[in-house]
């Protein structure tokens, strides 16, 4: 295939145009590197098309000449999905192009927009029409609604709203054959039929190009409670997650749960959040917020006096109430700032799990010792999403520790923790995929039936295996 590469590219710049593929070093440059820059590949080119139409046609001469196709969105994958291979062969095609919002109906609370579209955007799009779209998540001032598609992504507000997938209405998919499956239509019950669109949420790429998608939106949340607290144990944590959701049921949206050395971490590392945090006592912080869609409603007064009455009764060591949207912003400034400390403060082996959330306290009773006796020369690092089960589970390298002895144990270490997250019943890829990076562990993992399945999948809607070669699934 590389032999008549000139000669592909040739026509497909005839096919679509000379500002659609380009070969330019530098334009391609920031494609062929992943996010955490765990992967260097090669591409044969870049595709940038403006429409669906010129997808389709990309995809149906590359599907004829069996070139592989990368998408990417933002490039923010966390696991290698949207970096191609180091062979020279396979063609990115790039969605930023597609960045327009098509239609808004408040009244049906439904959005429709590209799939370029960056989240933010989105989101934006939503609040001018005073509702919301939920979806957020550290990334969202660069990655698009399609790689957030593709990805099935969480984020900070799946307690209250579920992952990508529970916020999709329709898709526009643009196949490997070049058709174009259209079915935007922004329903809420339909009943015709399998359920299509699920499949491709959560495939990365790997079955299709998601060109655009309608998704739900909400009523605009315009009263936030944010409350930053300390606890000294994951299961206090837990204790008070169950009581804030029995007295403010669906109003709440988010629960974090960060240790405190990963709090300490980020204030010596980023020193203008160093006085964030409540100070004293409590290993462990609990950063939780309830909204409303209105200002002033008394939604503030349940979580007031749940967590007075919390701090009264010793569940609670500190805690602070966000006083206004600067402080609000502050708190989840230092949430956010975790993963940005960690790589200034030297290497990190990352694991992205979650079980059920009865049993997160005890999964993480039980992974320190693993870790200690496994990686002396690193600490652990647990931080995320407690109120939906997943946690950011990484270790940490300590200062002076040689950094290649440290790394040298990341298999082993995997392997013991993902071992660990099988025994509770849990999942080693909760929010970030798989990608590249995690494809053995998948086959290592899960059941015969279930990679019989996928594996059918694939060869029903890709039979000559174009679509992101070599992510998820090895065919």
């Amino acid at each position: 295939m590389m032999h008549g590469a000139g000669s592909s590219l040739g026509v497909l710049t005839s096919l679509v145009g000379a500002d659609v593929i380009t070969t330019d070093p530098a334009t391609l440059a920031p494609f062929e590197v992943d996010q955490r820059r765990l992967f260097h590949g090669k591409a044969l080119a870049l595709a940038r098309p403006r429409d669906t139409a010129q997808i389709a046609t990309i995809l149906a001469y590359c599907n004829a000449q069996k070139i592989g196709v990368v998408p990417v969105g933002g490039n923010t994958s966390y696991c290698g999905g949207a970096t191609p291979d180091e062979s020279g062969s396979q063609l990115v095609l790039s969605l930023a192009r597609m960045n327009r919002i098509r239609a808004i109906d408040p009244d049906n609370n439904s959005l429709t927009a590209d799939a370029g579209c960056v989240l933010a955007a989105v989101q934006q799009a939503a609040a001018s029409a005073e509702r919301y779209f939920p979806l957020s998540l550290g990334a969202e001032g660069s990655c698009q609604l399609g790689g957030n598609l593709a990805t099935n992504a969480g984020g900070l507000n799946v307690v209250r709203y579920g992952m990508a997938r529970d916020l999709v209405l329709g898709l526009e998919v643009v196949l490997p054959d070049g058709r174009i499956l259209e079915s935007l239509g922004a329903l809420r019950k339909d009943n015709t039929g399998y359920d299509l669109k699920s499949l491709f949420v959560g495939s990365e790429g790997t079955l299709g190009i998601i060109s655009a998608a309608s998704v739900k939106l909400f009523p605009a949340q315009r009263g936030f409670t944010t409350a930053l607290a300390t606890v000294a144990s994951p299961n206090a944590a837990l204790t008070l997650l169950g009581m804030v959701r029995g007295r403010c049921g669906e109003s709440l949206s988010s629960f974090e749960l960060m240790p405190r050395v990963a709090v300490e971490l980020a204030g010596q590392q980023l020193p203008s959040l160093a006085m964030v945090a409540p100070a004293g006592a409590g290993d462990w912080l609990v950063l939780l917020e309830t909204t409303t869609g209105q200002v002033d409603d008394g939604a503030e007064i349940p979580l007031h006096n749940i967590l007075a009455g919390a701090h009264d009764s010793g569940l609670l060591q500190d805690v602070l109430l966000a006083q206004n949207s600067q402080q609000r912003d502050r708190f989840w400034q230092l949430r956010e700032a975790i993963p940005e400390a960690q790589r200034l403060a030297g290497a990190s082996l990352k694991h992205d799990i979650s079980v059920p959330i009865s049993r997160l306290p005890r999964f993480i009773e039980r992974a320190v010792p693993i870790i200690e006796s496994l990686i002396p020369e690193g600490y652990l690092i647990a931080y995320g999403h407690l109120g939906d089960g997943n946690l950011h589970f990484n270790v940490q390298q300590r200062p002076g520790a040689n950094r290649g002895a440290f790394l040298a144990r990341e298999s082993t270490l995997k392997r013991a923790v993902h071992d660990l997250v099988q025994e509770f019943d849990g999942s080693f890829s909760a929010e970030h995929g798989i990608g590249r990076l995690k494809v053995d562990e998948l086959a290592h993992y899960a059941s015969t039936i279930k990679m019989d399945l996928m594996r059918a999948i694939k060869r029903g809607f890709d039979p000559n295996g174009i679509m992101n070669p070599g992510k998820v699934l090895r065919v």
